[in-house]
């Protein structure tokens, strides 16, 4: 992509800053802790990009005190997979180093969670999972627990479906917040997947979670992104006002084998359970979204134009009304009165994924392009037509975000603006609103299209038959 553009320079955005020595300090207040709640707009936190250090840069936390942490969920977003880089034990080994103890793994899977511990422990991270326990439920776990199995962090990686409501099995949130008042939280996004009526529910927990004063962070991870960061910065910087944001997200659904994510039923819909992470970058930079503007159009599975030649899957034992949509096209004003649009599309074949994202103010335009697998910003600035392209190599968000999360935990600062949480629950309540508006607008579409096609179709066949 980078050929079909005339570049004015190319920049890396490296580092090889070590982190300076680290201090108790005073609790930073509740919005750098990730359990603020508020019912408005408020300026979102940022991090200069030049603290996110890389993974192999970094060094472990200090102290020789045990860091307890209980995993629920053993699939791969915790233990890793050839799908993607998500792989959130691998950033805790090399975080904590000797001091992580995973003093618990929850899933109802035994076997599965059994045989990824059998792994960690004939591996060179054996201390951190030899003394670790299988139980299928959290309350299982509590009722076995020592006082020295305490946790001081609970990662939930489980599932979507079975998180964010208040529903018995599908409360994980209030479940750790009843036993383990005040312990921090990393949520995985998104907060769930369940029905929209069950919206509500969720930002009920998100005010338990800030009544509780737990540091909570989601896992929103692009957030963390250097070249998300440095656009971050140029608009501070610079005093500038977001006037758009232009979101584009096409998956390769050729490589999508796993039968719930086309079955809207079951994963809520690409647009929610896949686009969520560009409707919260646009989000972040955008401000809160005016939901009742929210406007949406879908291609379809049974339209001419919806027609896919690689499904792995077999959709037809998917009800057609819970087949997916292959493009979800939305619009929505800002609160700030800015506009701005995502489009989602189940287009591609192979493997690799093609995600963009612009930002533009007057005289600037920010273009954010392969996020995922090798991050690049082009950069436009008032007196140069030209673009400035940055380059972020061996960027690692996931690690970022955690590393974040684990120096607020520990207390740990070289100033006040050094580890922030960049997603509170609270934010990822109303990326999960907007990714529902969007979803449920393209429906409405839909549905309205459908019926004047059936008007249309009737009226044509009482003229036939007046003839």
């Amino acid at each position: 992509m980078a050929s079909t553009r005339r570049l004015s320079s190319t920049l890396e955005m490296t580092s090889t800053k070590q982190p300076a020595s680290r201090r108790g300090s005073e609790r930073r207040p509740a919005d750098r802790r990730g359990s603020g709640y508020s019912s408005g707009p408020s300026r979102r936190p940022s991090i200069d990009p030049s603290r996110l250090i890389p993974m192999d840069k970094t060094t472990h936390v200090g102290g020789t005190n045990d860091f307890n942490v209980v995993f629920v969920g053993a699939g791969n977003i915790m233990f890793g997979s050839d799908e993607g880089p998500w792989n959130h034990s691998f950033r805790f080994e090399h975080k904590l180093g000797l001091r992580l103890k995973v003093v618990a793994l929850i899933d109802p899977a035994i076997e599965r969670a059994t045989a990824v511990l059998q792994k960690k422990c004939d591996s060179f991270v054996v201390s951190a999972y030899q003394a670790t326990r299988v139980f299928k439920t959290l309350e299982d776990f509590v009722k076995n627990m020592s006082a020295k199995d305490r946790p001081r962090a609970i990662v939930v990686g489980s599932p979507p479906m079975f998180r964010g409501t208040l529903q018995p099995g599908r409360d994980i949130e209030m479940q750790i917040l009843k036993y383990f008042p005040g312990v921090a939280i990393f949520m995985e996004k998104p907060i769930a997947t369940g029905p929209k009526h069950e919206l509500e529910e969720s930002f009920q927990i998100a005010r338990a979670i800030s009544d509780s004063k737990a540091i909570c962070s989601v896992g929103y991870m692009l957030r963390y992104l250097k070249a998300v960061q440095k656009m971050k910065q140029i608009i501070e910087e610079n005093e500038l006002t977001v006037m758009v944001t232009i979101a584009r997200y096409a998956c390769a659904y050729e490589s999508i084998a796993k039968p719930d994510w086309w079955d809207k039923s079951k994963s809520a819909g690409p647009v929610i359970e896949q686009g969520t992470h560009f409707c919260d970058l646009s989000r972040y930079f955008g401000g809160e979204v005016d939901i009742a503007s929210v406007t949406a159009h879908s291609l379809d599975w049974d339209e001419n134009a919806g027609h896919l030649s690689k499904v792995r899957i077999d959709e037809s034992k998917i009800a057609p009304e819970n087949r997916i949509p292959r493009v979800t096209a939305a619009t929505w004003k800002y609160d700030s009165g800015a506009v701005g649009s995502f489009i989602h599309t189940a287009t591609l074949q192979g493997h690799n994924y093609s995600c963009e994202l612009e930002v533009h103010a007057d005289g600037y335009s920010l273009k954010l392009v392969n996020p995922y697998v090798q991050p690049m910003l082009y950069v436009r600035r008032p007196g140069d037509d030209h673009e400035q392209m940055y380059t972020f190599p061996d960027d690692d968000p996931f690690f970022s975000e955690v590393s974040n999360w684990i120096d607020i935990i520990e207390d740990i600062e070289e100033d006040p603006e050094a580890a922030q949480i960049l997603s509170s629950y609270e934010d990822a309540c109303r990326t999960y609103e907007l990714t529902w508006a969007i979803r449920e607008a393209s429906e409405r579409s839909r549905a309205a299209r459908l019926a004047a096609s059936n008007v249309a179709a009737t009226v044509f066949e009482e003229e036939g038959e007046a003839e």
